[in-house]
């Protein structure tokens, strides 16, 4: 079907060619011409595609930013899982640096920090609240991505000067659950408050989100990078599993252990609440996820295409005009 359509473009292509030179009767071009020169005529049109794209993608440079914003997370105590608290955003600071391999492609390296934290005294459901868990940690974010601008960014000139772009990559994230006891912030990793060993506190990560970047100049951007973390791991709360009964666990990880692994007593004013060993403590789910939403601010550093016109005509150039 693709080849009848260029065929005939390409026959009366020749037909309007022929009658401008030779006004009149306007040309029978039979449609052998067709079979002679369509290859021909293909490889020409190729080469004219090649040379199009190869001086759209000839915007390439180096771009390096950083970024202020806010981390939240969604885990077990986030009302297991189905809410997003906004109460529980806080302030994160990253920087980035990205190579545009054209308007269309870049891959991005960003370093983050914020926090983290949950609290079942937020859910109105009162079994939820009646856990009563809660932490807080660090979020140390890194990672690698793949950026996907459309329609495509080039500020160059100011050319396409804004654009939204999808991002996914792999990375990672550093994290260390703490909650408060006695007046005191505790470490819950080292304790085993559900008698399992330690967890790694780092986990890999999938980052993947949506942004917005508009030139300024052709050298200075604004933008916005909202995006999420599927982590691997389902204790950046330091819930994921079931309770120990409080026995069991106070024989074999201590007291302190045995008192931060169920602190529905504490909810309820009453001694420690035993519940058998297996029952549920967290949500079932797999993993947690992180979330940062940021502000960025970045300079266009490389000059060769992506930034400015120092000593460089105005005039643009390719088949993007």
């Amino acid at each position: 079907m693709l080849t009848v359509f260029l065929c005939t473009v390409l026959r009366i292509s020749t037909q309007q060619i022929i009658f401008a030179y030779n006004p009149g009767k306007l040309p029978d071009v039979p449609p052998m011409f067709c079979l002679i020169f369509y290859p021909f005529a293909m490889k020409r049109l190729l080469l004219l595609f090649v040379l199009c794209y190869s001086t759209g993608i000839n915007a390439q440079g180096i771009e390096l930013g950083f970024q202020v914003g806010g981390s939240n997370y969604i885990g077990d105590l986030s009302n297991n899982s189905v809410s997003l608290y906004m109460s529980e955003t806080h302030f994160a600071i990253g920087g980035f640096a990205s190579y545009h391999f054209g308007p269309i492609v870049a891959a991005t390296l960003e370093f983050n920090y914020g926090t983290i934290s949950g609290r079942d005294s937020n859910s109105s459901d009162e079994t939820v609240r009646a856990r009563n868990l809660s932490f807080r940690s660090y979020l140390i974010d890194a990672g690698l991505s793949a950026e996907i601008y459309i329609p495509g960014f080039q500020p160059y000139n100011l050319y396409r000067p804004i654009s939204g772009f999808l991002f996914v990559g792999v990375g990672m994230n550093a994290y260390n659950p703490k909650t408060v006891y006695d007046g005191q912030w505790v470490n819950l990793q080292p304790l085993g408050t559900e008698g399992q060993a330690a967890y790694s506190k780092v986990t890999l990560s999938i980052p993947f989100g949506v942004g917005m970047k508009y030139a300024i100049t052709d050298g200075f951007n604004l933008g916005l990078r909202i995006g999420a973390r599927k982590t691997f791991s389902d204790y950046l709360d330091d819930v994921g599993g079931s309770y120990v009964s409080y026995p069991e666990l106070l024989a074999s990880n201590g007291e302190l252990a045995a008192a931060l692994g169920n602190r529905t007593g504490e909810f309820l004013n009453t001694e420690p609440v035993i519940v058998p060993t297996g029952s549920p403590r967290g949500d079932g789910t797999a993993s947690d996820l992180t979330f940062l939403a940021m502000f960025t601010v970045s300079w266009n550093l490389s000059d060769n295409g992506l930034v400015g016109s120092r000593g460089r005509s105005k005039r643009k150039t390719g088949c993007y005009n």
